[in-house]
């Protein structure tokens, strides 16, 4: 089996998690369910997933810890699953390297969706890194004091390593590739996500919010992804 199709579901409600793993593999692909963390990171080193679909509620370790604990050794997509929609859920989510985020109860369908979509990214990731590279500045930006190496999934200012997530680096290497074009949230999942159907806008300006964060002096006060109020966004730099 291709590992591309493999997926796990860390969900510790067996019906939710029964449900998705049938319709997950009418679509083609192997899943895999954990009932709880233990057997997650158990399952992660033996079957070496290609995406996790985790539940924030485990009853052993916490989803968002267990969500730290994965990235810390493996930089595979994470679609976190929650009944709590607070934006504060969200925050803590991407925060810790999670790559999206749904509520419950949710779509089949839309759930689908993105994980064709984030798969999509990762076999194209694969693809070009097997391939002779092409002119190497197309991947690394320098502006100003900032420096971002989308294939090195490295971002620095003055010289210092800003820690960003997968998702955080593509959305802002995105944005400053097309500096000072305003996209609309809508745009931006199509873009960085790919998917525009089913995509929350919210993760969006979460996103954006946590990497203002981290690169910005004042976040309240951007100096580089500015918002267009009414429309979108833009990364703002001049020569």
């Amino acid at each position: 089996m291709n590992r591309l199709r493999k997926i796990l579901i860390i969900e510790d409600e067996q019906d939710i998690a029964r449900i998705i793993k049938d319709y997950i593999n009418k679509n083609g692909y192997e899943a895999t369910i954990a009932n709880n963390g233990r057997d997650a990171l158990h399952d992660i080193e033996l079957l070496n997933p290609a995406f996790i679909i985790l539940d924030i509620m485990l009853p052993d370790i916490d989803g968002i810890e267990l969500c730290r604990q994965i990235r810390e050794k493996n930089n595979v997509p994470i679609l976190i699953l929650s009944a709590r929609g607070s934006d504060t859920d969200k925050v803590l989510g991407l925060g810790f390297g999670a790559d999206d985020y749904m509520t419950k109860p949710f779509s089949l369908t839309e759930l689908l969706a993105r994980i064709k979509s984030n798969l999509r990214r990762v076999e194209s990731m694969s693809m070009i890194s097997s391939q002779p590279k092409p002119s190497e500045h197309e991947d690394i930006l320098h502006m100003g004091k900032i420096t971002i190496d989308k294939k090195g999934y490295k971002v620095t200012k003055e010289d210092k390593e800003i820690s960003l997530s997968a998702k955080e680096l593509e959305l802002l290497f995105f944005l400053s590739k097309h500096r000072n074009q305003v996209f609309t949230k809508s745009q931006l999942l199509d873009a960085v996500w790919g998917y525009t159907a089913y995509g929350d806008e919210s993760t969006i300006t979460v996103y954006i919010r946590r990497i203002r964060e981290k690169l910005e002096l004042d976040a309240s006060n951007p100096e580089y992804i500015k918002t267009v109020w009414g429309i979108g966004y833009k990364f703002s730099y001049d020569e």
